[in-house]
């Protein structure tokens, strides 16, 4: 494994190269937004496609407000309240960001990480590191060094910061203007639901509507995302895989040995941290097709980042 200590990152980063780094959601393949070399390399070691925007690390909120045009009283708002964290603020950018990190958009996705070992590279390096998560494109997300390394071997260097607390990627937000009022729209459930950032910005004294949406200007909206080596079937709670077994196998036309039954841990966090562990760990001890099922009680806002990132790992929906 190549890891290297605080120093080479940051010297890594600033040569151009690109450096697994550690975050609370999942570790990020990080590469500096100075630097057209390490964007580029960040394309082609996850073999990303380049309408896919990166978000950009910061270790303040004023490096996030250089990168930004417009950042608004309810930006302002979120980012005092919840960075650092695990939420992605989307704001029109600056002239000096990168087309390469934005896909040709006019707006950047900005984060501060909750990560201390992270937050100090990112205080050593001029205007902030792009990071989506490292690995192949649309695969699952790592939340460990090893992980990492299981994705890229050597070939990618490594700042090792131990497992990430929170598990899933953060949940990104824009805001927009709709006459005279702001309206807040999450592109990508998270940590952070639409209940957390209407009670910070009700506390703030700001009436802004939070509401679910759908947008290219977020990273992970593909139908297909997060993953794993072996297919993914989403069933029924009454599926019975002796009965049933045959329903999946002529749509998958595949004959399955070694299936496993994988019931989510009745917390939604403990789900959210076990998450992209488990669905590595299945394949790794040699059962090659993962069933899983969506329960009454994982109907609460707490899951909707659980089970969007299923809703998109998944092979087959029954």
């Amino acid at each position: 494994m190549k890891l290297v200590n605080l120093e080479l990152a940051r010297d890594l980063l600033l040569r151009g190269d690109t450096v697994a780094i550690p975050t609370e959601t999942v570790y990020g393949l990080g590469g500096w937004i100075r630097s057209e070399k390490g964007l580029l390399r960040i394309f082609s070691t996850k073999e990303r496609p380049f309408f896919d925007p990166l978000i950009v690390h910061v270790a303040t909120v004023e490096s996030a407000k250089k990168l930004a045009s417009d950042w608004t009283p309810v930006h302002e708002v979120l980012a005092a309240a919840c960075w650092p964290g695990p939420l992605t603020l989307i704001a029109k950018k600056d002239s000096s960001v990168d087309p390469l990190i934005t896909s040709g958009l006019d707006s950047v996705g900005l984060r501060c990480p909750r990560h201390e070992l992270t937050l100090k590279l990112l205080s050593q390096i001029e205007g902030g590191v792009a990071a989506p998560s490292a690995n192949k494109f649309g695969k699952t997300s790592p939340t460990s060094a090893e992980h990492v390394y299981q994705e890229f071997d050597d070939k990618v260097a490594i700042l090792d910061g131990g497992p990430a607390e929170v598990g899933i990627e953060s949940t990104v937000a824009g805001v927009k203007k709709e006459g005279s009022k702001f309206v807040v729209e999450i592109f990508r459930p998270g940590f952070f639901t639409a209940s957390m950032l209407s009670g910070v910005l009700e506390a703030a004294g700001l009436k802004t509507q939070v509401r679910y949406a759908q947008s290219p200007v977020a990273p992970g909206q593909l139908q297909h995302h997060y993953m794993p080596r072996i297919p993914l079937v989403l069933v029924p709670p009454d599926f019975n895989w002796a009965l049933q077994r045959k329903l999946i196998e002529d749509k998958l036309r595949h004959v399955f040995k070694n299936p496993v039954v994988w019931v989510l841990p009745a917390s939604p966090q403990l789900a959210s941290r076990e998450l992209y562990e488990k669905l590595r760990q299945f394949d790794q001890q040699g059962f090659d097709l993962i069933l899983t099922s969506k329960l009454p009680e994982h109907s609460s806002e707490d899951w909707l980042g659980i089970w969007n990132r299923l809703e998109k790992a998944k092979t087959l929906a029954l």
